[in-house]
């Protein structure tokens, strides 16, 4: 794999899952509008779903982009990372969000829906994922990657338990049990979280990444992000793994980096993105990249996810082909990344990475 330094990327907060139907602007920022640069607007319905992750964002740009193209609409449903992927593959959306890039068998299998040169991968944001935990009287706790992984593998089941004492002097920990909640759908969030564990700490977390929760490791589950975050609010004693932005009201974990812990925030997910790897084997047009989960670096956070927008080669028809590339491209420019930094508390894509993605979608053509 080669070096990717990508420079300052997105992170965005997330709301609960739902369907979006662009309506209008929210008047929340001072952003160009999307058909400001003189392009003209684009009219019809896109349909997408997929990660949960980029709820808030889509809010956003769908509200915008409907502003700045009267006749257009973004309909966009949160059904979690898998069902993004196979629902652009199938051919029932016209565009998804996914945490996890595509696989070289998705990418073949998209070519009969996609045209010869299937479909591909543009970075939309990068979000770091928290370690959230529901524990009375403690807000804040430091851990490393042993002790998260041992965590969630049932190796470390109370709350009091030394390794977590050690890294945490002067915490009043209580002999609470610990529950673990996991997600129940093929997930993005799980896919990066469980990538971070096996590479981080490999002595403990002894399977390999994956979008399902691994059977060998059972616990609580809930669907979604949504879905968990509500169990472990409501579970005194619980952990999750879940976006940021989502985690409001739950203590999180600063993680071990180097010889400083490092906490979750856009910084540190934008920080860790800096040092992404580029997919080999993949089309010019396709920016798929993978993060390092065991940088000592200062201030990353390595416990991060990117979603991907996936969109097809080719599309059937010209008013969906213009439709995609002008959200496509919108959403990825400056323009863009300044309405989810107002609306949803990204860190916007580097001018680099912007121009990256403009150019990608801009291959998009008709069948």
């Amino acid at each position: 794999m080669k070096a990717l330094r990508i420079g300052q990327t997105a992170a965005v907060l997330s709301v609960a899952a739902l369907a979006l139907t662009a309506c209008g602007s929210n008047g929340n920022t001072g952003a160009t509008s999307p058909a400001a640069d003189g392009a003209a607007a684009v009219t019809g319905t896109l349909t997408g779903t997929g990660a949960s992750s980029v709820g808030a964002a889509m809010v956003a740009w769908a509200e915008e982009f409907a502003a700045a193209n009267s006749g257009a609409q973004v309909n966009y449903t949160e059904e979690g990372s898998g069902a993004g992927r196979t629902g652009l593959i199938d051919g029932k959306v016209d565009f998804a969000a996914s945490d996890a890039y595509l696989t070289d068998e998705e990418l073949a299998a998209s070519e009969a829906t996609c045209g010869p040169d299937g479909a591909f991968d543009v970075p939309i944001y990068v979000s770091p994922i928290a370690v959230a935990f529901n524990l009375e009287g403690v807000d804040t706790l430091n851990l490393d990657a042993d002790t998260i992984a041992s965590i969630f593998a049932g190796k470390i089941t109370t709350w009091n338990d030394e390794a977590i004492a050690a890294l945490n002097e002067g915490v009043t920990l209580p002999d609470t049990k610990i529950t673990v909640v996991h997600r129940n759908d093929k997930s993005g969030t799980t896919e990066n979280f469980t990538d971070y564990l096996a590479q981080a700490a490999p002595s403990i977390w002894t399977e390999e990444k994956s979008g399902d929760w691994p059977g060998a490791f059972a616990s609580e589950s809930a669907k979604g992000t949504s879905g968990v975050v509500d169990t472990v609010a409501k579970t005194a004693g619980a952990i999750t793994y879940a976006d940021a932005s989502r985690t409001t009201g739950l203590g999180i974990a600063s993680v071990k980096v180097g010889e400083e812990f490092s906490a979750p925030t856009a910084e540190g997910a934008a920080k860790a993105a800096d040092t992404a790897t580029a997919v080999e084997g993949r089309a010019a047009h396709d920016i798929a990249f993978d993060l390092d989960r065991t940088s000592d670096e200062a201030g990353v956070y390595p416990i991060s996810l990117v979603t991907f927008g996936l969109f097809c080669s080719t599309y059937a028809d010209q008013e969906t082909a213009d439709l995609v590339k002008a959200f496509g491209t919108y959403i990825t420019s400056a323009e863009g990344q300044e309405v989810a930094a107002a609306d949803a508390g990204s860190s916007p894509l580097s001018a680099e990475l912007s121009e990256r993605a403009a150019e990608a979608i801009a291959t998009i053509s008709v069948k």
